[in-house]
């Protein structure tokens, strides 16, 4: 293999879930059917590369100083959601249900992965939650164990400087019928559950 087509299948076993067969597959495709496909993916990596920076406020991917979210007026500034990652962020706007803002700390704690509180940002999530403005900071870290330990360490933290915090709920989801339901989420619903 040329030494350009091995670096091309090297930079694409980058991409997560992609092993070398694959990576493999996509540049023989990339060079022999989609030239035009490709040049059209290194231009936009490159342009996305030069041009996308974190937010100075949340943290999230933006191409100005503060992301839209940061600069809509209409959010509620007293509520602070704090999400692993932009694509976790974009999936609670997805839903159309919550009007705050958030922080994205880009991972999660993971001691065993050498990821540790300043690798996930807190020190600036804690000057951001302590504004004088936010009230709750509803945190929405993923129920993995690594998610579960970051919301528990950063909700120690913020309640240890007299702030409200609340965590994403757990449950069944909704249409999912209990016989395929792991005991696991059951029992957190049950221990979750609330008045009607």
């Amino acid at each position: 293999m040329s030494k350009s087509l091995e670096f091309l299948t090297e930079a694409l076993r980058r991409l997560p879930g992609v092993g070398p067969k694959s990576a493999q597959r996509m540049a023989f495709h990339l060079l022999q059917h989609d030239r035009e496909g490709a040049a059209m993916l290194s231009r936009a990596l490159g342009q996305a590369v030069d041009a996308v920076q974190h937010c100075a406020m949340c943290n999230t991917f933006t191409e100005e100083e503060v992301c839209d979210t940061c600069n809509d007026e209409r959010r509620d500034r007293r509520l602070l959601c704090v999400v692993e990652t932009p694509a976790d962020q974009l999936m609670i706007e997805q839903t159309l249900t919550y009007k705050g803002l958030y922080f994205v700390l880009m991972g999660r704690l993971s001691p065993l992965d050498g990821i540790g509180p300043k690798d996930i940002h807190l020190e600036k999530l804690v000057a951001r939650a302590n504004d004088g403005v936010v009230g709750e900071v509803v945190l929405a870290t993923n129920f993995t164990n690594e998610g579960e330990a970051t919301a528990h360490y950063i909700s120690e933290m913020l309640k240890a400087r007299g702030l409200r915090v609340s965590r994403l709920a757990r449950g069944v989801p909704v249409g999912g019928e209990l016989e395929y339901v792991d005991a696991g989420t059951i029992a957190r619903a049950m221990l979750d559950r609330r008045a009607t």
